[in-house]
């Protein structure tokens, strides 16, 4: 087993997931320390590893992504001998995550009625589409799915009634993994005053709920739904992307203080005393008017210009970076967010680092993600198996092994 630092330290987890909402879940835990074991279908893992292109000799790139820090096994769960494993596995486990459809674990005889009785500490999380209760329990989710379903869609874009837009990463996924990475932390946190564990459920779609704070505020006090609004702020304003010269930006002005040195660097102090823009109330009411006004002026200079500038007048802003400049930003490289790490099949690979700091159990990336099956026996003899048991499962296409 690789060296590993953060503080969950001597956490077990069995990771059943497959794709993004689950793997994101598992790299979190793995990332802060915990040892995430990764079981893979038989007899061909993860969908993610098809996700091809792009890769790098034969390995997928969205799957190398995903599953940094874990370690990998096969288990062919429809196999009686495979499944008896699991179950033997669980009795020494304190977390067990899985996406599949709320009924197909119980449906393979391994729900989390089952394996509580094995092991009533352990800590079981479903991520599903639309979680365990409620007339949509039942069916299949996907980010996208979700992103419509949620009212993300609706919010997301230039202006009203033109073609529905995504956001562009996979919000639900991602948040949905996050979201369980917490509850799991909660959980585990109750079993260690408690000795118990318990059943953790989330899903895409109540991820994308919450992405709708502001707007779901404003429904709600006025019956209204809003619509998009391109990069501008629902309730406050100036806050958005503009176009200088050579490029975009953002930047805010959206409260009185900040309007206010926005107005003086901008030379513009007829429009800080107009009665469109007095106050917050006003230049929302007015946004349209007020950015056609700001343009004009944020289009006579250079993007590194105005940077300079806003900064210089302690005014928020930032440039609008693609994923190669962010990647290449010097604030990235400080927060360790590109990192470097070794991979078993291709050698040194780059991927995202850890997004949450500890000053005293510090997380960091320490593997690559595993080849397809890579650990199997490692993993097996250390929850006590002989060699002479692992062959036999071989043989019996319980599990597969490199």
């Amino acid at each position: 087993m690789f060296q590993k630092t953060g503080p969950l330290i001597g956490v077990k987890v069995i990771e059943m997931c497959h794709v993004m909402a689950g793997p994101t879940c598992g790299r979190m835990l793995a990332d802060m320390g915990a040892d995430v074991i990764k079981l893979e279908r038989v007899p061909d893992g993860d969908d993610t590893r098809r996700m091809v292109p792009p890769n790098i000799k034969d390995e997928s790139s969205a799957f190398m992504m995903m599953n940094c820090n874990k370690r990998g096994i096969a288990i062919n769960l429809k196999n009686k001998r495979g499944k008896d494993l699991l179950l033997r596995m669980v009795s020494d486990t304190d977390i067990l995550t899985e996406n599949y459809r709320p009924d197909t674990m119980a449906k393979l005889g391994l729900g989390y009625n089952k394996l509580k009785e094995i092991n009533p500490a352990l800590v079981y999380c479903a991520i599903s589409g639309f979680g365990r209760t409620g007339p949509y329990a039942l069916r299949g989710g996907y980010d996208l799915i979700a992103q419509g379903m949620s009212g993300l869609m609706s919010v997301t874009g230039e202006a009203p009634n033109r073609q529905p837009v995504k956001v562009g990463g996979p919000v639900c996924d991602i948040t949905a993994g996050i979201l369980a990475a917490m509850g799991i932390l909660a959980a585990y946190v109750h079993r260690l005053k408690t000795g118990r564990g318990q059943l953790v459920d989330t899903s895409l779609f109540e991820a994308g709920v919450t992405h709708t704070y502001w707007q779901s505020a404003i429904a709600l006090a006025t019956g209204i739904a809003p619509g998009p609004m391109g990069s501008a702020h629902p309730l406050n304003g100036p806050y958005q992307a503009v176009e200088a010269a050579d490029g975009w930006i953002t930047f805010s002005g959206a409260n009185t203080r900040n309007w206010r040195r926005l107005t003086e660097l901008l030379g513009m102090p007829e429009i800080a005393n107009d009665p469109r823009f007095h106050d917050n109330e006003g230049r929302m009411a007015n946004l349209e008017d007020l950015m056609e006004l700001l343009s004009v002026e944020f289009r006579k200079k250079s993007r590194a210009t105005w940077l300079k500038e806003l900064e210089k007048a302690k005014i928020p802003a930032g440039p609008v970076l693609d994923i190669n400049e962010m990647h290449a930003d010097l604030h990235t490289q400080a927060r360790d967010m590109v990192v470097e790490v070794n991979h078993n099949g291709i050698g040194p690979v780059k991927t995202i680092g850890c997004p949450v700091k500890f000053s005293e159990t510090p997380s960091a990336v320490h593997a690559g993600a595993p080849l397809y099956a890579e650990h199997t026996h490692e993993v097996l003899a250390e929850f006590g198996l002989e060699k002479d048991e692992i062959d036999s499962l071989v043989t019996d296409g319980a599990i597969i092994m490199k």
